[in-house]
């Protein structure tokens, strides 16, 4: 065995320790489930073990599967053998005819948490480290191998829904208040108590391996009480929407499981699980969230050959909301900061930012005050360009304008290194152009924070025509410094993430300007997946900032340039009704004193509504606008590989995870299918959705993006 190995006391109790011989961390595989069913069977099988413990051998018990595996492509015959393996591994300790004690010595998650299930009796330490729980529903899928039945056998109903329909995990005081874990003790003292429960000689004969067991709801929906539960649940689930099948399928697993006996319940779960993983939602979503975002943390796009560097001083140009955030972030990483503005008062009142984000971190109990302190003391509030002397890196946030931004970097570079590298936190103004006011236009790259920064986990790293590798190595040190997770663009008009975002709010102003009602506009957006509908994100970006890049794109392109379906929307409401977002008053809604927005009761009158709809395929239109707009960025080089384009897609400007971004939306749909459907919708609602040469040739040969697509078809949202 190569994963675990198995230890012998006088005592007759012994002790199966888990330890990975190739990961860091204990996870499920094939390799690991053939280890526990040879580990298994000798322990079942040796007359001189009495009861076995069950531990680690790493900081951590077990995490859940490995998730690399299980994007793959699966059928569903496929996807329920792995289950029933996993299942009857789980089931083979429960019926040695040997109790098992699961010592928890620190982070046990989904299958990991599963396997801990399985034992007679769960002892876990008191660290705030030894989360336990069954994050399953956060990739798309359910515990595949009794999570689900155990937990709701030993927590009841309401607390098995919770645990499995939020998948958070909880702290040792939580999951004994839950009953998911039987003793919390100092991990000292963990093994003893595992040895002294075993000295009780426990049954070891589960109660429902036991003739007359009774499922805890045998009676069904005839509880009043159970039945408002399923209720309320399936309430809250359509509340979020339906594009993620995960949480109905738990639902249903968790109703059904529970009114059967044991070994059918486990069935049951093993059938909605392949269903699940056979799906293409779950392979979307643990592609992009897990191993694309974790490979970029890890430095994907990193420039080979270049050595390891480290910020330990960076200059933040202009201490508004963006340099704000930045300053605070950075500070938070143990870097120093030169947090610099026009006055020291205004510098001050970025540096104050620090301490609103702090405060509501101490009230929640997460942050210490000294610490807090500590943080706040790396950052200097000035307007002394001098102070900016030895900034391993400057970051540029000051007004979108280019005069003031090269004003900005002549007086930065006159005072920084000779070797720092400096950055703007510009959201659409061409990198190239603005390192013309640099005189090392090689040391000059785009680092667009997405805000509020303090949040917001992604970062757009932005490639000038002159930018070195050098520099692109060293601005992703910096990010990873900040525990972020970066995507990296070559230069043009909006870069990515705002080029393709406009495609999405300019959309639901095209459908304004076609009749559909506006509370159908924003309920669609919603109900495909966005956050929020174009039409309030219109109103919270101002109608002058989008107006103001198209009209930037006019000056300099004349002709050449096609303005967004939406604008024709924008300039109506903005120039002939005076009305241009909430900071002016209002816009698409009214914001009243002390009540909740609502939309403007006016556009009724100045955009008539038409029956002529349908929200099927609104939904659609959003999705493909975006996904078009992003296939144009992968052919124009913009963009070099579709793991940047799901991850500025989902963590950027928040397009749908179940369907891993906007190129896995091409490839689940079916290359071909976009395609054909993109021409209907060119024909019927313009050029915007016109495939190009480029991808038709790609949708001839049926070439898609990814080397493998999660299995199955998506046809719509």
């Amino acid at each position: 065995m190569r994963h675990m190995k198995i230890e012998k006391a006088a005592d007759g109790f012994a002790t199966l320790i888990l330890d990975n011989a190739q990961e860091s961390m204990n996870i499920v595989n094939e390799e690991f489930i053939a280890d526990m069913e040879e580990a298994t069977k000798a322990l079942a099988e040796d007359e001189s073990v009495k009861g076995v413990i069950l531990t680690s051998a790493k900081p951590a018990f077990m995490a859940g599967a490995d998730l690399k595996r299980l994007v793959r492509r699966y059928d569903k015959h496929e996807a329920y053998a792995f289950s029933q393996r996993a299942t009857q591994m789980h089931r083979a300790m429960e019926t040695s005819g040997k109790p098992w004690v699961a010592v928890i010595n620190g982070l046990a998650l989904g299958g990991g948490f599963e396997l801990a299930l399985a034992c007679h009796y769960r002892i876990l330490v008191d660290d705030p480290k030894a989360l336990v729980g069954l994050p399953e529903v956060n990739v798309g899928l359910l515990p595949g191998s009794g999570g689900t039945v155990r937990l709701g056998i030993f927590a009841g109903m309401k607390t098995a829904l919770d645990l499995l329909l939020s998948g958070r995990s909880v702290e040792p005081a939580e999951a004994l208040k839950l009953k998911i874990v039987d003793e919390v003790v100092p991990a000292l003292e963990a093994m003893d108590r595992a040895r002294t429960w075993l000295a009780t000689g426990p049954d070891p004969l589960r109660p429902w391996d036991k003739k007359g067991w009774v499922p805890p709801q045998k009676k069904g929906l005839t509880v009043p009480e159970d039945s408002l539960a399923y209720t309320m649940a399936a309430a809250a689930i359509a509340k979020k929407g339906y594009n993620t099948p995960a949480p109905l399928a738990i639902l249903a697993t968790v109703f059904e499981g529970m009114q059967l006996p044991f070994d059918k319940a486990l069935a049951v779960e093993g059938k909605y699980f392949a269903k699940l993983l056979s799906d293409p939602v779950a392979g979307n979503i643990i592609r992009t969230s897990f191993i694309s975002k974790q490979a970029a943390e890890k430095g994907a796009r990193r420039p080979a050959g270049v050595p390891k560097s480290e910020v330990r001083k960076v200059g933040v140009l202009g201490a508004g909301m963006m340099g704000a955030g930045i300053a605070y972030v950075s500070a938070n990483a143990g870097i120093e900061v030169i947090l610099l503005d026009r006055d020291n008062p205004t510098a001050e009142k970025g540096k104050a930012y620090s301490s609103k984000v702090q405060s509501k971190l101490i009230e929640k109990g997460k942050l210490t005050q000294d610490k807090a302190d500590a943080v706040r003391a790396r950052i200097t509030a000035t307007d002394d360009y001098a102070l900016l002397e030895g900034c391993d890196l400057v970051v540029e946030a000051v007004f979108e304008d280019p005069a003031i931004k090269a004003d900005t970097t002549r007086k930065a570079e006159a005072v920084i290194p000779q070797n720092a590298v400096f950055a703007s936190n510009t959201s659409t103004l061409p990198i190239s152009q603005l390192a013309q006011a640099s005189q090392r236009p090689d040391q000059f790259i785009g680092i667009h924070f997405f805000s509020p920064v303090d949040r917001m986990g992604l970062v757009e790293v932005i490639m000038g025509k002159q930018t070195s590798q050098e520099t692109l190595a060293k601005a992703l040190d910096y990010i990873a410094q900040l525990r972020k997770t970066p995507i990296v663009v070559n230069d043009s008009r909006g870069f990515y993430t705002s080029r393709v975002f406009q495609t999405f709010i300019h959309e639901g102003g095209a459908m304004l300007m076609e009749g559909v009602p506006p509370a159908v506009i924003e309920n669609a957006a919603k109900a495909a997946g966005m956050p929020t509908g174009p039409l309030a994100l219109l109103d919270e970006l101002t109608f002058d900032l989008p107006l103001k890049i198209v009209d930037q794109a006019i000056a300099e392109e004349g002709d050449k340039y096609t303005p967004p379906a939406g604008v024709p929307a924008l300039r109506k409401m903005r120039d002939e009704l005076g009305r241009s977002g909430r900071k002016s008053g209002g816009g698409f809604y009214d914001y009243p004193e002390g009540g909740q927005k609502h939309l403007w009761k006016g556009l009724a009158e100045h955009f008539p509504v038409t029956a002529d709809y349908d929200v099927e395929e609104l939904k659609k239109r959003y999705l493909y606008a975006q996904a078009m707009e992003t296939a144009r960025c992968l052919e124009e080089g913009v963009l070099e590989t579709p793991q940047d384009a799901d991850l500025g897609a989902v963590y950027g400007w928040g397009f749908p995870l179940w369907t891993g971004g906007t190129i896995s939306y091409i490839d689940t749909v079916g290359i071909e299918t976009f395609v054909a459907e993109a021409d209907r919708f060119a024909q019927k609602y313009g050029p915007r959705f016109l495939p190009s040469v480029w991808l038709r040739e790609r949708a001839a040969k049926g070439q898609a993006f990814y080397d493998e697509a999660p299995a199955g078809k998506l046809e719509a949202a």
